[in-house]
């Protein structure tokens, strides 16, 4: 009888784990999930904290728009600043969206270089992308939200 529950038990325990490893989004889907999200439309900056210090209004009245070859377009209708971005693998072992990094980069030495940076990302919708850095050098901990117009 004992043995026939602990057969059970494991037979359980199995499908259990098939079916949770069934259920997970592997990188790649999320990666072109976020990717797809993102290319689609006009998003603004909603939250951008340096250091404990919110600088979110350093871009207000700008737009970005993410091309699918990797351009960043900022502008705010006076002015429009050129950047790149990405969505890379950070080589983990396992297929968490917590092992993607969204790359952005701005080739200049305004408030957008301080945008610059390999992102981890916090969550993601359609419409909301939540990213945050923890700072290998002075330990600060930066958050940059943005949200589709």
């Amino acid at each position: 009888m004992r043995t026939r529950k602990m057969k059970v038990a494991l037979v359980i325990g199995f499908v259990a784990v098939f079916a949770l490893g069934a259920c997970k989004k592997d990188k790649n889907e999320t990666q072109d999930e976020i990717k797809s999200s993102i290319e689609s439309g006009s998003w603004r900056i909603t939250k951008f904290i340096d250091s404990g210090s919110d600088e979110t209004s350093d871009f207000s009245g700008y737009n970005f728009t993410f091309s699918n070859s990797g351009g960043v377009v900022a502008n705010n209708g006076s002015n429009s600043y050129n950047g790149t971005w990405s969505i890379t693998d950070s080589n983990s072992d396992d297929d968490s969206q917590d092992d993607l990094d969204f790359n952005l980069y701005f080739n200049l030495t305004n408030n957008f270089e301080d945008l610059n940076d390999d992102w981890d990302f916090v969550s993601h919708s359609s419409t909301k992308i939540e990213l945050i850095d923890v700072s290998g050098g002075n330990g600060g901990t930066d958050y940059l939200t943005f949200e589709k117009n």
